[in-house]
């Protein structure tokens, strides 16, 4: 059993995936320690572990899934990954981008992909049919957006949308009016990539994550066509590292 672990800004999943890349369990931690590393190999069967960070990971939790797994991958812009990277700075590109694009890349092979994570921030990357990964574009995130309005103003309140709540098009008050123009402004802006992309390459699908997407999800199908084109997968990052362990197992192999 695979050990797949994906630090963010607020939060670190964790899944145990086989090495076809079916999730066993997955979890979701505030706060990730090497005390937890200790735990879940416990707990659990676990051979192989890879873990990506988006911030300093902590030394423990690294010598301690080095020291329990027979593979070990701490994922950074120097591991083989199964498709073409193409970004002229590898160095700085946030490994849960690539890894969405490679978890992506695994549940649809012979597709051009546009791949939307609306986290912290919110990126948007390409990959095309021939497994090459051509890049993309961050922008704020819907706290980042919701917290600057307030804080960059002086009468604005500081507003939180719930993914369950009906946004109106335009809101009768001033906290409706920032839930629709954060959350709406978001959903228009992934349509506008979709529909952008459209015009240069025919034939692509859309794959959706991040903790906001659901969000996004409520607002942004307006039409068969997008609805179709677009998937929602919870755990890309994680589905993308445990390809990228396997990947790495067998080249050790071989």
């Amino acid at each position: 059993m695979n050990l797949c672990i994906d630090q963010g800004n607020s939060r670190t999943k964790v899944a145990l995936m086989t090495d076809e890349g079916k999730i066993i369990k997955d979890f979701i931690y505030k706060q990730f320690s090497s005390a937890d590393v200790e735990r879940l190999f416990e707990l659990y069967d676990i051979s192989d572990s890879i873990i990506s960070s988006v911030v300093n990971i902590e030394a423990a939790v690294v010598n301690a899934l080095h020291r329990h797994s027979q593979h070990f991958v701490l994922f950074d812009h120097n591991t083989p990954v199964p498709i073409i990277n193409r970004y002229e700075t590898p160095q700085t590109l946030g490994q849960d981008r690539l890894a969405a694009a490679v978890g992506a890349k695994s549940l649809c092979p012979n597709e051009n992909l546009l791949i939307i994570d609306v986290g912290s921030a919110i990126t948007y990357d390409f990959v095309t049919e021939q497994g090459e990964y051509l890049g993309g574009n961050i922008a704020p995130g819907m706290k980042m957006r919701f917290t600057m309005l307030h804080r960059m103003t002086k009468k604005l309140p500081q507003v939180d949308a719930d993914e369950n709540e009906l946004i109106p098009l335009f809101g009768k008050n001033t906290r409706d009016a920032i839930a629709a123009g954060v959350v709406r402004g978001v959903a228009y802006e992934v349509k506008g990539y979709m529909r952008t992309l459209q015009e240069k390459t025919p034939h692509f699908r859309t794959f959706l994550t991040g903790g906001h997407a659901p969000y996004v999800l409520k607002n942004v199908r307006s039409s068969r066509n997008e609805q179709r084109e677009m998937r929602y997968e919870k755990n890309l990052v994680l589905i993308g590292l445990n390809e990228i362990l396997v990947f790495n197992k067998l080249k050790i192999e071989k």
